[in-house]
């Protein structure tokens, strides 16, 4: 079967937003979910495979800017919507567009390519690798009371129309996304992402809510959350589904969790996509009785892998030599010095030394943004050192203090 692989126009937007309505399940997108993805699509970042008049396939992306170790923001393409139709599988046309797609960004000049996996077995041929985790709560309130560190009386929490916080909510974002690596600074018109609230969206929650918190007439915080009520034969038992919450300080942090754990009515909390180092973890009084799951999260593709290295910091000083594998991107293979001094600044440039950590790229993918150790990668007989002492170092200065997280899918 012959298609053709071409870059999207404006009037093959709706058969081709139709293919992506089909693969993930047929379920209508609504009327405001397409009109938010029109506007946000980058449609010369769009690749569809047709058959004759049928879009049989879709790969899109968009121009992100990720926070990295160090405080640091690199370029980075956000690849999303990438399908292909039941009657076109194992044709070759999902690699024909990762082909093409990872080709483009390295034209482009972008050293990451970064995806949610809605099937993690996918991407590995590729060079992509789990890079971040997220953690999903189910909060038993009626049992959990949730602590209150200094200052947290003295916080202010004011109810207002998610609308109307929008300028709020993003300048707290934007304070936090730098020290938060795995984190997407937002480019215009994404702020409108997480207020976005069409009804087949609710799975028959209320419309969305926003509270915000306050110290000093400052905006300090914010959570948007919907409300499930519910009752059995003892009482009410609803349910409160966190989307986003933020705090820039502990007090004003943990003032939003004690207020979702209070809301009349209620007696559980679920909150899906938090970071792995929440702080909630340990403002709860029973973490036993918050169910606490983990899952992936962000996937990361080091496409120009000497510039996506000297793009981050570096927790300590390192000089190492590593062997990298990779296939499906092979000017990225061979052997590359990569050195940091005191200040994380770094350099990685192509050597014929002695190589003393032997890897794939999907490992250094995976241990890019600092959350993924080289230390349990090696355990998993992943990552090879070839001079001793050689892994502690690098495996060090490549973590983060921070666990890595993307708050929002994209």
């Amino acid at each position: 079967m012959t298609t053709e692989l071409r870059v999207l126009s404006r009037a093959d937007w709706d058969a081709w937003l139709s293919c992506v309505e089909v693969a993930f399940g047929g379920v209508p997108i609504s009327p405001e979910g397409r009109e938010m993805y029109a506007a946000l699509a980058e449609p010369d970042r769009c690749l569809g495979h047709w058959d004759g008049p049928d879009c049989v396939g879709t790969a899109g992306a968009y121009s992100f800017r990720v926070a990295v170790p160090g405080g640091r923001v690199v370029p980075a393409a956000g690849i999303s919507m990438v399908t292909v139709a039941p009657t076109h599988r194992r044709q070759g046309l999902l690699t024909a567009m990762m082909r093409r797609q990872l080709d483009g960004i390295r034209s482009a000049g972008e050293p990451l390519a970064v995806l949610l996996a809605s099937e993690p077995a996918i991407y590995g041929r590729f060079g992509y690798a789990a890079a971040t985790s997220e953690t999903n709560l189910r909060i038993d309130t009626s049992r959990v009371r949730i602590a209150a560190p200094e200052g947290t009386d003295g916080v202010r929490l004011r109810r207002v129309p998610p609308a109307d916080a929008l300028d709020a909510c993003e300048a707290v974002y934007g304070r936090l996304a730098a020290s938060r690596p795995g984190t997407p600074l937002r480019q215009p018109g994404w702020e409108r992402v997480p207020v976005s609230d069409p009804e087949s969206a609710r799975k028959g929650g209320s419309p969305l809510q926003c509270v915000l918190a306050e110290r000093d007439g400052e905006v300090t915080g914010y959570v948007t959350y919907h409300l499930h009520p519910s009752w059995d034969d003892s009482g009410p038992r609803g349910t409160v589904a966190v989307r986003d919450l933020m705090g820039l300080d502990p007090a004003s942090y943990a003032a939003l969790w004690r207020f979702l754990s209070g809301i009349d009515l209620t007696s559980v909390v679920e909150c899906r996509n938090r970071p792995a180092d929440d702080a909630v973890l340990r403002l709860v009084s029973d973490v036993r009785r918050c169910e606490v799951r983990s899952r992936d999260g962000l996937y990361v593709r080091l496409v120009e892998l000497g510039q996506a290295l000297e793009a981050r910091g570096y927790r300590t000083p390192v000089d190492v030599v590593l062997e990298v594998e990779d296939t499906f991107c092979p000017w990225n293979a061979g052997r590359w010095r990569l050195t940091a001094d005191a200040e994380g600044a770094a350099t990685c440039r192509r050597t014929n030394e002695d190589p003393e950590l032997a890897l794939s790229v999907n490992e250094l993918a995976a241990a890019y943004l600092g959350g993924v150790s080289l230390t349990m990668l090696a355990a998993a007989g992943l990552v090879r050192e070839l001079r001793a002492g050689a892994l502690a170092v690098a495996s060090l200065a490549l973590s983060s203090d921070t666990q890595p997280w993307c708050p929002h899918g994209f």
